[in-house]
Protein backbone atom coordinates (compact mmCIF):
# COMPACT_ATOMS: atom_id res chain seq x y z
CA UNK A 1 0.00 0.00 0.00
CA UNK A 2 1.53 3.13 -1.17
CA UNK A 3 0.09 5.91 1.19
CA UNK A 4 1.60 8.77 -1.01
CA UNK A 5 -1.58 7.80 -3.38
CA UNK A 6 -3.53 9.80 -0.32
CA UNK A 7 -1.73 13.05 -0.63
CA UNK A 8 -4.58 15.81 -1.63
CA UNK A 9 -2.42 16.64 -4.89
CA UNK A 10 -2.98 12.99 -6.52
CA UNK A 11 -6.03 12.81 -4.50
CA UNK A 12 -7.15 15.77 -7.13
CA UNK A 13 -5.75 14.28 -10.14
CA UNK A 14 -7.52 10.67 -9.73
CA UNK A 15 -10.86 12.81 -9.27
CA UNK A 16 -10.14 15.11 -12.38
CA UNK A 17 -9.39 12.17 -14.60
CA UNK A 18 -11.90 9.31 -13.33
CA UNK A 19 -13.64 9.64 -16.95
CA UNK A 20 -10.26 10.37 -18.87
CA UNK A 21 -8.69 7.63 -21.65
CA UNK A 22 -6.71 5.26 -20.11
CA UNK A 23 -4.50 5.40 -22.70
CA UNK A 24 -3.67 8.80 -22.93
CA UNK A 25 -2.75 9.04 -19.60
CA UNK A 26 -0.74 6.11 -19.81
CA UNK A 27 1.18 7.83 -22.96
CA UNK A 28 1.38 11.42 -21.31
CA UNK A 29 2.22 9.94 -18.03
CA UNK A 30 1.28 12.11 -14.59
CA UNK A 31 4.94 12.92 -13.62
CA UNK A 32 4.40 12.82 -9.51
CA UNK A 33 8.05 12.17 -7.57
CA UNK A 34 8.04 8.83 -6.10
CA UNK A 35 4.76 7.55 -7.58
CA UNK A 36 4.69 5.00 -11.04
CA UNK A 37 1.88 6.12 -13.51
CA UNK A 38 0.54 2.74 -13.33
CA UNK A 39 -0.27 2.93 -9.31
CA UNK A 40 -2.62 5.96 -10.32
CA UNK A 41 -3.76 4.45 -13.19
CA UNK A 42 -5.23 1.70 -10.75
CA UNK A 43 -6.75 3.97 -8.58
CA UNK A 44 -8.42 5.17 -11.17
CA UNK A 45 -9.62 2.49 -12.95
CA UNK A 46 -10.71 1.25 -9.30
CA UNK A 47 -12.40 3.86 -8.40
CA UNK A 48 -14.77 4.30 -11.30
CA UNK A 49 -15.36 0.72 -11.08
CA UNK A 50 -17.08 1.90 -7.81
CA UNK A 51 -19.14 4.72 -9.21
CA UNK A 52 -22.29 2.76 -8.83
CA UNK A 53 -21.48 -0.34 -7.50
CA UNK A 54 -19.94 1.05 -4.25
CA UNK A 55 -21.09 4.81 -3.70
CA UNK A 56 -20.79 4.84 -0.08
CA UNK A 57 -16.61 4.42 -0.97
CA UNK A 58 -16.83 6.35 -4.08
CA UNK A 59 -18.34 9.74 -2.35
CA UNK A 60 -15.75 8.86 0.86
CA UNK A 61 -12.46 10.87 0.92
CA UNK A 62 -9.30 9.02 0.51
CA UNK A 63 -10.73 5.64 0.11
CA UNK A 64 -7.84 3.15 -1.12
CA UNK A 65 -8.59 1.07 -3.62
CA UNK A 66 -6.68 -2.12 -4.80
CA UNK A 67 -6.92 -3.74 -8.53
CA UNK A 68 -10.11 -3.54 -10.32
CA UNK A 69 -9.94 -7.22 -10.23
CA UNK A 70 -10.86 -7.08 -6.23
CA UNK A 71 -13.62 -4.43 -7.03
CA UNK A 72 -15.39 -6.77 -9.49
CA UNK A 73 -15.07 -9.78 -7.26
CA UNK A 74 -16.61 -7.39 -4.27
CA UNK A 75 -20.17 -7.56 -3.28
CA UNK A 76 -21.97 -4.58 -4.29
CA UNK A 77 -23.66 -2.11 -1.86
CA UNK A 78 -27.11 -3.13 -2.51
CA UNK A 79 -26.43 -6.98 -2.20
CA UNK A 80 -23.93 -6.62 0.92
CA UNK A 81 -27.43 -4.13 2.65
CA UNK A 82 -29.47 -7.20 1.67
CA UNK A 83 -27.70 -9.81 3.31
CA UNK A 84 -27.39 -7.30 6.85
CA UNK A 85 -30.93 -7.28 7.00
CA UNK A 86 -30.93 -11.06 7.12
CA UNK A 87 -29.03 -11.07 9.93
CA UNK A 88 -28.25 -9.63 12.90
CA UNK A 89 -26.67 -10.14 16.79
CA UNK A 90 -23.61 -9.30 18.90
CA UNK A 91 -20.82 -10.96 16.56
CA UNK A 92 -20.16 -12.36 13.24
CA UNK A 93 -16.99 -13.77 11.58
CA UNK A 94 -16.52 -13.01 7.81
CA UNK A 95 -14.07 -15.64 7.21
CA UNK A 96 -13.31 -14.59 3.42
CA UNK A 97 -13.38 -10.61 4.02
CA UNK A 98 -12.25 -9.24 0.60
CA UNK A 99 -12.76 -5.89 0.03
CA UNK A 100 -14.78 -5.67 3.27
CA UNK A 101 -17.90 -4.74 1.67
CA UNK A 102 -19.90 -7.08 3.59
CA UNK A 103 -18.65 -6.77 6.54
CA UNK A 104 -18.96 -2.95 6.30
CA UNK A 105 -22.82 -3.65 6.13
CA UNK A 106 -22.87 -6.49 9.07
CA UNK A 107 -21.09 -3.94 11.19
CA UNK A 108 -24.95 -2.16 11.03
CA UNK A 109 -26.25 -5.52 12.19
CA UNK A 110 -23.80 -6.73 14.56
CA UNK A 111 -22.40 -5.05 17.74
CA UNK A 112 -18.90 -6.99 16.80
CA UNK A 113 -17.46 -8.07 13.42
CA UNK A 114 -14.32 -9.84 12.66
CA UNK A 115 -12.78 -9.68 9.14
CA UNK A 116 -10.23 -12.14 8.03
CA UNK A 117 -8.41 -11.66 5.23
CA UNK A 118 -5.50 -13.92 3.88
CA UNK A 119 -4.63 -10.73 1.69
CA UNK A 120 -1.77 -8.90 3.14
CA UNK A 121 -1.72 -6.10 0.90
CA UNK A 122 -5.92 -6.13 0.75
CA UNK A 123 -6.37 -6.54 4.39
CA UNK A 124 -4.09 -3.60 5.22
CA UNK A 125 -6.14 -1.38 2.39
CA UNK A 126 -9.59 -2.97 3.94
CA UNK A 127 -8.27 -1.30 7.64
CA UNK A 128 -7.65 2.34 6.41
CA UNK A 129 -10.68 2.14 4.39
CA UNK A 130 -12.73 1.12 7.35
CA UNK A 131 -11.04 4.58 9.31
CA UNK A 132 -11.92 6.66 6.27
CA UNK A 133 -15.32 5.42 6.71
CA UNK A 134 -15.13 5.65 10.74
CA UNK A 135 -16.11 2.45 11.74
CA UNK A 136 -15.22 1.19 14.76
CA UNK A 137 -16.66 -1.91 15.43
CA UNK A 138 -14.77 -3.93 12.70
CA UNK A 139 -11.37 -6.10 14.08
CA UNK A 140 -9.33 -6.46 10.73
CA UNK A 141 -7.49 -10.11 10.68
CA UNK A 142 -4.38 -10.70 8.48
CA UNK A 143 -5.25 -14.62 8.11
CA UNK A 144 -6.43 -17.35 6.41
CA UNK A 145 -9.97 -17.45 7.72
CA UNK A 146 -9.95 -21.31 8.42
CA UNK A 147 -6.66 -21.09 9.99
CA UNK A 148 -8.02 -18.65 12.29
CA UNK A 149 -11.11 -20.77 13.65
CA UNK A 150 -8.83 -23.83 13.94
CA UNK A 151 -6.66 -21.56 16.63
CA UNK A 152 -9.54 -19.98 18.43
CA UNK A 153 -12.16 -20.83 21.04
CA UNK A 154 -14.33 -17.91 20.23
CA UNK A 155 -17.46 -18.63 19.30
CA UNK A 156 -20.06 -16.32 17.83
CA UNK A 157 -23.54 -16.00 16.53
CA UNK A 158 -22.73 -15.78 12.61
CA UNK A 159 -20.20 -17.31 10.22
CA UNK A 160 -20.18 -15.81 6.53
CA UNK A 161 -18.44 -17.07 4.17
CA UNK A 162 -17.67 -16.15 0.56
CA UNK A 163 -16.23 -19.14 -1.06
CA UNK A 164 -14.20 -18.38 -4.74
CA UNK A 165 -13.96 -21.29 -7.21
CA UNK A 166 -10.91 -22.59 -8.62
CA UNK A 167 -11.53 -23.09 -11.94
CA UNK A 168 -13.73 -21.17 -14.37
CA UNK A 169 -16.49 -24.22 -15.29
CA UNK A 170 -17.62 -21.85 -18.53
CA UNK A 171 -21.21 -22.21 -16.82
CA UNK A 172 -21.23 -25.89 -15.95
CA UNK A 173 -22.22 -26.74 -12.90
CA UNK A 174 -19.99 -26.85 -10.05
CA UNK A 175 -19.76 -28.16 -6.48
CA UNK A 176 -18.72 -26.54 -3.43
CA UNK A 177 -16.09 -29.09 -3.06
CA UNK A 178 -14.14 -27.31 -5.78
CA UNK A 179 -14.07 -23.95 -3.92
CA UNK A 180 -11.41 -22.19 -1.86
CA UNK A 181 -12.43 -22.84 1.25
CA UNK A 182 -13.84 -26.00 1.05
CA UNK A 183 -17.53 -25.28 3.23
CA UNK A 184 -18.27 -29.11 3.09
CA UNK A 185 -14.84 -29.95 4.39
CA UNK A 186 -14.87 -27.86 6.94
CA UNK A 187 -18.33 -27.71 7.91
CA UNK A 188 -18.28 -29.67 11.10
CA UNK A 189 -15.17 -26.63 12.15
CA UNK A 190 -17.56 -23.68 11.25
CA UNK A 191 -20.47 -25.07 13.26
CA UNK A 192 -18.37 -25.29 16.31
CA UNK A 193 -17.90 -22.23 16.78
CA UNK A 194 -21.32 -20.64 15.34
CA UNK A 195 -25.12 -22.26 15.48
CA UNK A 196 -26.02 -20.12 12.36
CA UNK A 197 -23.70 -19.68 8.64
CA UNK A 198 -24.40 -17.59 5.96
CA UNK A 199 -22.44 -18.75 2.75
CA UNK A 200 -22.94 -17.21 -0.74
CA UNK A 201 -22.23 -18.59 -4.06
CA UNK A 202 -22.30 -17.96 -7.74
CA UNK A 203 -26.40 -18.39 -8.71
CA UNK A 204 -24.47 -21.52 -11.17
CA UNK A 205 -24.20 -23.55 -8.15
CA UNK A 206 -27.40 -26.14 -8.05
CA UNK A 207 -29.32 -25.51 -5.26
CA UNK A 208 -29.52 -29.71 -5.25
CA UNK A 209 -25.92 -30.07 -5.67
CA UNK A 210 -25.49 -27.57 -2.78
CA UNK A 211 -28.45 -28.88 -0.53
CA UNK A 212 -26.37 -32.87 -1.05
CA UNK A 213 -23.17 -30.96 -0.22
CA UNK A 214 -23.88 -29.28 2.90
CA UNK A 215 -25.69 -29.68 6.07
CA UNK A 216 -28.92 -28.44 8.47
CA UNK A 217 -29.84 -25.84 4.98
CA UNK A 218 -32.80 -23.80 6.78
CA UNK A 219 -33.42 -21.19 3.81
CA UNK A 220 -31.53 -20.21 0.14
CA UNK A 221 -31.99 -16.61 -1.15
CA UNK A 222 -31.94 -15.80 -4.78
CA UNK A 223 -30.98 -12.39 -5.29
CA UNK A 224 -31.06 -10.24 -8.43
CA UNK A 225 -30.67 -6.96 -9.05
CA UNK A 226 -32.36 -5.25 -11.90
CA UNK A 227 -33.68 -8.55 -12.57
CA UNK A 228 -30.15 -9.85 -12.96
CA UNK A 229 -29.39 -13.12 -10.49
CA UNK A 230 -26.14 -11.73 -8.62
CA UNK A 231 -25.60 -14.52 -6.07
CA UNK A 232 -27.22 -17.30 -3.80
CA UNK A 233 -27.40 -16.73 -0.13
CA UNK A 234 -27.51 -19.97 2.07
CA UNK A 235 -28.39 -19.63 5.67
CA UNK A 236 -26.88 -23.13 7.78
CA UNK A 237 -28.57 -23.91 11.44
CA UNK A 238 -27.46 -26.42 13.65
CA UNK A 239 -29.54 -29.18 13.77
CA UNK A 240 -32.00 -27.90 11.61
CA UNK A 241 -33.88 -30.46 9.68
CA UNK A 242 -37.27 -28.99 8.34
CA UNK A 243 -38.30 -27.57 5.07
CA UNK A 244 -36.39 -25.38 3.41
CA UNK A 245 -37.65 -22.60 2.62
CA UNK A 246 -36.54 -20.85 -0.76
CA UNK A 247 -37.16 -16.99 -0.98
CA UNK A 248 -36.40 -14.91 -3.99
CA UNK A 249 -35.79 -11.26 -4.29
CA UNK A 250 -35.45 -8.62 -7.23
CA UNK A 251 -33.93 -5.21 -6.13
CA UNK A 252 -34.87 -2.50 -8.29
CA UNK A 253 -34.81 1.35 -8.26
CA UNK A 254 -38.37 1.30 -6.80
CA UNK A 255 -40.50 -1.66 -5.04
CA UNK A 256 -38.73 -4.49 -4.92
CA UNK A 257 -40.12 -8.01 -6.25
CA UNK A 258 -40.48 -10.79 -3.59
CA UNK A 259 -41.56 -14.51 -4.00
CA UNK A 260 -41.50 -17.38 -1.50
CA UNK A 261 -41.96 -20.79 -1.34
CA UNK A 262 -40.70 -24.47 0.37
CA UNK A 263 -39.27 -27.21 -1.31
CA UNK A 264 -41.06 -29.28 0.11
CA UNK A 265 -44.39 -27.71 -1.00
CA UNK A 266 -43.24 -27.41 -4.47
CA UNK A 267 -43.25 -30.95 -5.17
CA UNK A 268 -46.95 -31.74 -4.03
CA UNK A 269 -48.05 -28.38 -5.40
CA UNK A 270 -50.22 -28.47 -8.81
CA UNK A 271 -50.57 -25.66 -11.46
CA UNK A 272 -53.72 -25.25 -12.90
CA UNK A 273 -53.61 -24.29 -17.03
CA UNK A 274 -55.73 -21.87 -19.07
CA UNK A 275 -55.15 -20.30 -22.78
CA UNK A 276 -54.09 -16.54 -22.57
CA UNK A 277 -57.01 -14.66 -20.97
CA UNK A 278 -56.50 -10.56 -20.34
CA UNK A 279 -53.35 -10.40 -18.78
CA UNK A 280 -49.20 -12.39 -19.21
CA UNK A 281 -47.15 -12.64 -16.42
CA UNK A 282 -43.63 -13.56 -17.22
CA UNK A 283 -41.53 -14.35 -13.41
CA UNK A 284 -38.09 -12.62 -12.87
CA UNK A 285 -35.09 -14.13 -12.93
CA UNK A 286 -35.08 -14.50 -9.39
CA UNK A 287 -37.89 -16.60 -9.44
CA UNK A 288 -36.73 -18.56 -12.77
CA UNK A 289 -33.54 -19.53 -10.77
CA UNK A 290 -35.17 -20.70 -7.64
CA UNK A 291 -38.07 -22.80 -9.70
CA UNK A 292 -40.99 -22.84 -7.95
CA UNK A 293 -43.27 -22.58 -11.19
CA UNK A 294 -46.24 -24.55 -9.37
CA UNK A 295 -46.10 -22.44 -6.29
CA UNK A 296 -46.76 -19.92 -8.17
CA UNK A 297 -49.42 -20.46 -9.45
CA UNK A 298 -51.13 -22.17 -6.54
CA UNK A 299 -50.28 -18.63 -4.05
CA UNK A 300 -51.19 -16.59 -6.67
CA UNK A 301 -54.18 -18.17 -8.78
CA UNK A 302 -52.78 -17.87 -11.57
CA UNK A 303 -52.55 -20.22 -14.86
CA UNK A 304 -49.67 -21.76 -16.46
CA UNK A 305 -49.92 -21.79 -20.31
CA UNK A 306 -47.94 -25.01 -20.38
CA UNK A 307 -45.93 -27.00 -18.27
CA UNK A 308 -42.92 -25.86 -19.42
CA UNK A 309 -43.70 -22.23 -20.37
CA UNK A 310 -43.50 -20.87 -17.51
CA UNK A 311 -45.98 -18.26 -18.33
CA UNK A 312 -48.72 -17.59 -16.17
CA UNK A 313 -52.09 -15.71 -17.20
CA UNK A 314 -55.34 -14.55 -15.71
CA UNK A 315 -58.24 -11.90 -15.70
CA UNK A 316 -57.25 -10.14 -12.98
CA UNK A 317 -54.23 -7.75 -12.87
CA UNK A 318 -52.29 -8.78 -9.22
CA UNK A 319 -48.91 -8.04 -7.63
CA UNK A 320 -46.81 -10.19 -10.05
CA UNK A 321 -42.83 -11.08 -8.84
CA UNK A 322 -42.36 -10.24 -12.41
CA UNK A 323 -43.16 -8.37 -15.61
CA UNK A 324 -47.23 -8.32 -16.52
CA UNK A 325 -48.85 -7.52 -19.55
CA UNK A 326 -51.85 -6.66 -21.15
CA UNK A 327 -52.98 -9.38 -23.81
CA UNK A 328 -53.90 -7.75 -27.21
CA UNK A 329 -53.65 -10.02 -29.67
CA UNK A 330 -53.11 -14.26 -29.51
CA UNK A 331 -52.98 -16.13 -32.77
CA UNK A 332 -51.41 -19.22 -34.30
CA UNK A 333 -47.52 -19.10 -35.24
CA UNK A 334 -47.17 -19.06 -39.16
CA UNK A 335 -46.46 -15.92 -41.27
CA UNK A 336 -50.06 -15.53 -42.83
CA UNK A 337 -51.65 -15.05 -39.70
CA UNK A 338 -48.54 -12.59 -38.40
CA UNK A 339 -48.38 -10.56 -41.35
CA UNK A 340 -52.07 -9.13 -40.44
CA UNK A 341 -51.04 -8.12 -37.22
CA UNK A 342 -48.98 -5.52 -39.33
CA UNK A 343 -45.94 -5.12 -36.70
CA UNK A 344 -42.12 -4.37 -37.71
CA UNK A 345 -40.83 -3.39 -34.46
CA UNK A 346 -41.24 -4.54 -31.16
CA UNK A 347 -39.51 -6.51 -28.34
CA UNK A 348 -40.06 -10.08 -28.56
CA UNK A 349 -39.53 -12.91 -25.87
CA UNK A 350 -39.48 -16.76 -26.04
CA UNK A 351 -40.89 -19.58 -23.97
CA UNK A 352 -40.90 -23.27 -24.37
CA UNK A 353 -40.54 -22.32 -28.93
CA UNK A 354 -38.06 -23.70 -30.74
CA UNK A 355 -37.24 -20.91 -32.14
CA UNK A 356 -34.45 -17.80 -31.19
CA UNK A 357 -35.55 -14.19 -30.80
CA UNK A 358 -32.75 -14.00 -33.50
CA UNK A 359 -34.27 -16.38 -35.89
CA UNK A 360 -37.48 -14.92 -35.41
CA UNK A 361 -36.45 -11.50 -36.15
CA UNK A 362 -35.08 -12.54 -39.30
CA UNK A 363 -37.72 -14.68 -40.16
CA UNK A 364 -40.57 -12.43 -39.87
CA UNK A 365 -38.50 -8.92 -40.14
CA UNK A 366 -39.02 -7.39 -37.27
CA UNK A 367 -36.79 -4.79 -35.63
CA UNK A 368 -36.06 -4.46 -31.82
CA UNK A 369 -37.97 -1.53 -29.30
CA UNK A 370 -41.21 -0.08 -29.60
CA UNK A 371 -44.02 -0.28 -27.22
CA UNK A 372 -45.49 -3.84 -28.52
CA UNK A 373 -44.26 -6.77 -26.79
CA UNK A 374 -44.47 -10.28 -28.92
CA UNK A 375 -44.73 -13.66 -26.90
CA UNK A 376 -43.57 -16.71 -28.94
CA UNK A 377 -44.42 -19.96 -26.60
CA UNK A 378 -46.83 -22.63 -26.65
CA UNK A 379 -50.17 -23.49 -25.16
CA UNK A 380 -51.72 -25.98 -22.99
CA UNK A 381 -52.80 -28.17 -26.44
CA UNK A 382 -49.08 -28.11 -27.71
CA UNK A 383 -49.69 -25.08 -30.22
CA UNK A 384 -47.49 -22.72 -31.48
CA UNK A 385 -49.22 -19.14 -30.35
CA UNK A 386 -47.83 -15.63 -30.69
CA UNK A 387 -49.17 -13.22 -27.95
CA UNK A 388 -49.26 -9.65 -28.53
CA UNK A 389 -49.21 -7.34 -25.56
CA UNK A 390 -48.34 -3.87 -24.11
CA UNK A 391 -46.40 -4.03 -20.57
CA UNK A 392 -48.05 -2.90 -17.38
CA UNK A 393 -45.51 -2.91 -15.11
Amino acid sequence: MNTSLLNTEIQEFINENLNSSITSLLLKGTNFPNIETKEIIEQIEAKKRCEKKLPTWFDTKKIYYPNKLNIEQTSSEITAQYKSSLISGESIFDLTGGFGVDSYYFSKAFKTVEHCEINKDLSEIVTHNYKQLTVQNITTHTVDGIEYLKTSNKTCDWIYIDPSRRHDNKGKVFFLNDCLPNVPEHIDLLLQHSKNILIKTSPLLDFLVGINELKYVKTIHVVAVNNEVKELLWTLENGFTGNISIKTINLKKYDNEFFNFSLENEKTATSTYSKPLTYLFEPNSAVLKAGGFDSISTQLNVFKLHKHSHLYTSDTLIDFPGRCFKIEDIIPYNKKDFKKLAIDKANISTRNFPETVDQLRKKLRIKDGGNCYLFFSTDQEGNKIVIKTLKVT
